[in-house]
């Protein structure tokens, strides 16, 4: 769909999650104050950006979708395949635990996280009103985080596969993301017969399919209802950072998951 806009700020939406039960953006790089090369919704706070920036940047994406700050909960995203269940929002000074991926059926407490090329995966199961977002570069996808936030949601929280709506992000579409023998040799460990879905060669170059690679281990774990944005973030650097688009000299833009409240 195309991206909204409210004031400055533009940020993506998939169409597959009800308006009225969650509010959701995975935000461009619009409407913030950070100068080059972070220009400007910046929200990476370890990438030579001041942190004043950020803390502007970060509270004009909550405040144009009306909810607190102090709501928020993130982390420190590790490329890792664990999960964590929060009951309360993280104090704005307090440190951040590591994992890659939240969920939460609290609609006090906001989900975000940061991206530049990795893929954004969002969560929602509208039967027993849980959401989650999960960070997917290629060692987070080959370590099925994906699947580890299905399974989490099952076991915490009594979700059922089929029930689940999920949502691939922006992120580096599959003819910009180059990759090794190494990563090749993952992604085979992981899909077996059927990496060549996920892997393209062209004069002895391997480029691989972040979006169908999540796809498929979402499928694998039970999840029916998917829709992938199909945004390459490399293509489009006018709207959004990518590490690889701009060789390491970006942000992060900020993405912002939550129940509504008094559904």
């Amino acid at each position: 769909m195309p991206l909204r806009e409210l004031g400055d700020l533009r940020f993506f939406e998939f169409d597959l999650f009800p308006g009225s039960h969650v509010v959701q953006g995975i935000f461009t790089r619009h409407g913030g104050v950070s100068p080059q090369p972070w220009k400007s919704l910046n929200l990476g706070g370890l990438n030579g950006d001041s942190r004043e920036n950020v803390i502007e940047n970060r509270r004009r994406i909550f405040a144009i979708m009306n909810r607190p700050v102090e709501t928020i909960f993130d982390v420190w995203q590790v490329h890792s395949a664990d999960v964590i269940c929060p009951q309360r929002p993280r104090r704005l000074d307090s440190q951040h635990q590591k994992a890659d991926a939240i969920v939460t059926n609290r609609p006090d407490i906001t989900l975000f996280m940061r991206f530049a090329d990795c893929v954004p995966v969002f969560f929602f199961d509208p039967i027993q009103r849980v959401v989650a977002i999960a960070h997917a570069g290629w060692q987070g996808t080959v370590k099925n985080i994906a699947a580890r936030t299905v399974e989490t949601m099952q076991a915490k929280f009594g979700s059922h596969p089929g029930d689940i709506l999920a949502g691939i992000g922006p992120s580096i579409g599959p003819d910009h993301y180059e990759v090794g023998d190494d990563v090749v040799d993952a992604v085979c460990g992981v899909l077996g017969e059927r990496k060549p879905e996920v892997i393209s060669r062209n004069n002895g170059r391997a480029w691989l399919d972040l979006w169908r690679t999540n796809q498929i281990l979402l499928e694998r774990a039970g999840v029916r209802h998917i829709e992938v944005a199909g945004i390459c973030t490399a293509c489009h650097v006018r709207d959004w950072y990518s590490h690889r688009g701009e060789h390491g000299a970006t942000g992060r833009f900020g993405a912002l998951l939550a129940l509504q409240a008094g559904e």
